[in-house]
Parts: C-alpha cells; structure tokens; sequence
C-alpha cells in the first residue's frame, strides 16, 4: 500500500545563491556557502529524489514510478507522461540578481531537443525590503527592438519589474522572459525541463573569473511576444479552506492556511497531489496511519489515496499542487 512519500532534498550551490534556505526555512545544505536551490521533488537527469521514510525508504522517486505506475501518479497522468514524473518542485533563495532569461514552449523543446518545455510558477516566501521581480517587457515589443537594446546593453530600460512581498504568485509560461531579483526566497513549481536561455547576466563572472554564457539567439526564438500579461497574482486567503491561485495546463496549485482539522477528499483528481509547507506543522491522517510536514518540508500523497485529515499544530500554511 502506497504512502504519503517525504524526500531528501538536493541542494544546489548556485553563484547567486544565499543563506535563507536555512535561516527561514530551516533546512541544513553544509557545507555549501551558497545555495541557491533546494530540489525537493524531482526525477530530473541525475537528480532523482530519493524517499526517506516507510517502507520505500531509500528508494527513488524514478524508480518506485516505473513499478507503481498510475497507483503513484494517477491513471490519466501515467497515460500522458508514462515514466516520466511531470513536476520539479524547489525552492529558490536569491541572494543576488538571477540571470535574465526565458524557456522554450513544448514545441521548440521538442523539436530541439525531444522533450518538454517548461512552464513554471512561484510562491513568494519571504521579500526583502524593496526586492523585485522582473516578469516581461514593459513596453510592447518585437523581436527588432530586443535585439537593439540587447546590442545598446539597455536591456534593463525595457524590462517591467514588481515589488513583490511575501504571497505574491507569479506565473510564468515558457515565452515570458522573467528574472527574481535579489532578496527573494520563493518555492517554485515547474515543468520537468532544465532548459534555460541567459538573455543577460549583469556581466557577472563566475568563481573562475569567466563570463556565464548567453543564448541570444535561441532566447529570440522562444520569445512569446504576443503575451503581455505581467501582473502578479494576489489572492486573499480564506482560513481553513482551500483557495485557488492559478489552474494552468501542466498543474494546478492552490493554497491551504489552517488552525483547525482539514479533509482533503481526492476522488475527483486523478493525479498525485504534492503539499509544499511553508508555515507551522501538520499531521496527515489517512488509511488509519499519519505522517507529518513541517516549515521547508514537502509532501507527495499517491494517486491512489482518496482522502486524508490534514490536523495542524497551532497555524499551517500548506502550498497544494497536481495535474489537471
């Protein structure tokens, strides 16, 4: 019988990266000086999550889905990406300015490289004072005229850029050019891709003193210059329910803030369900056993599990996620 799975995370040591992966959310990352991301659920290249409690302890992700198949992910979704786990979920601390860039949709990845695009969103945890993010241009644009500011190194002139606070969702379908800025600690929900095109790193050299590299030209061509749409999402929270924050193709996401006993009832989703904290503690109940998630923690409760008692220890803040 399968379980609610929790994972090890993969820390990732990243140029712009930080401390707040710790001092926030409270999760270990020594001995790197810097990380950037934490890989929380993911089957990515070499980066298989790999399960640390029950009985599948020690096992990865990757590997219980080629034996549990739609039990793990729901029927429809193993019918639609087989072995393939859809999602990579992280969080992302940047300590400093993140390069500007863009990902390629479904049909350019597949085209170039065989494999999905990417799509993301993210849930902002933390903000500092006057931190930023750039989501899209601020001023209609073509192709001719990227390419003038890229040659005037004016980029930044044309980019639009939000205040942000903790809450803030911003989603960014592949073909939105986008940046976190520094300051911002965020949980990210994405595609399954690691396909990204550098439009502009702020001439910052690595630790070998070499210039990241830059994908101009592929970036011009994932472009979606048709969409305009760069708002943030704000929603206000109901306590104790679940409340929608964005319904895209590739995953739904809602967000659940309780201070008493919740039931979740999962029939109607045919799609494993993934449950990011990022506030208090929780225990879930199911099938008459239980298993908890705590600030920093993720969760991911089988396809086949119909529903579950979500019992917090004073307030929990809970990011809910799966398949449409």
């Amino acid at each position: 019988m399968l379980y609610p799975l929790k994972f090890q995370p993969i820390y990732k040591e990243k140029i712009w990266g930080g401390h707040k992966i710790h001092s926030v959310l409270g999760k270990d990352f020594t001995p790197l000086p810097n990380c950037g991301e934490s890989w929380e659920v993911s089957t990515m290249n070499d980066n298989a999550s790999i399960i640390t409690n029950g009985f599948l302890k020690g096992n990865a992700l990757d590997e219980i889905l080629s034996v549990y198949m739609g039990d793990l992910v729901g029927e429809k979704v193993f019918d639609l990406y087989g072995e393939t786990f859809p999602l990579l979920i992280k969080f992302i601390d940047a300590n400093d300015d993140l390069s500007v860039q863009v990902h390629p949709n479904d049909e350019m990845s597949e085209k170039l490289y065989g494999e999905n695009g990417k799509t993301e969103m993210w849930y902002v945890i933390n903000a500092d004072k006057d931190a930023k993010i750039n989501i899209g241009f601020n001023t209609p644009m073509t192709q001719e005229k990227l390419e003038k500011h890229i040659t005037n190194n004016t980029l930044e002139d044309i980019l639009h850029y939000v205040n942000t606070q903790a809450g803030d969702v911003f989603y960014i379908p592949a073909g939105k050019v986008h940046a976190i800025g520094k300051g911002v600690l965020l949980a990210e929900i994405q595609q399954a891709s690691d396909i990204t095109y550098r439009l502009y790193d702020y001439n910052r050299k690595d630790k070998n003193g070499k210039l990241r590299p830059l994908h101009i030209k592929e970036a011009y061509q994932a472009i979606d210059y048709e969409n305009t749409n760069n708002d943030p999402i704000r929603k206000t929270l109901h306590k104790n329910n679940t409340t929608n924050l964005l319904q895209s193709p590739y995953f739904v996401t809602n967000i659940l803030s309780f201070d008493k006993q919740v039931e979740k009832i999962y029939t109607d989703v045919d799609s494993f369900v993934i449950y990011i904290c990022i506030e208090g503690h929780a225990h879930i109940h199911y099938n008459k056993n239980k298993e908890s998630i705590s600030k920093g923690e993720c969760i991911l409760l089988p396809a086949m599990i119909e529903d579950a008692v979500f019992i917090p220890h004073g307030n929990c803040t809970l990011i809910e996620t799966y398949l449409p």
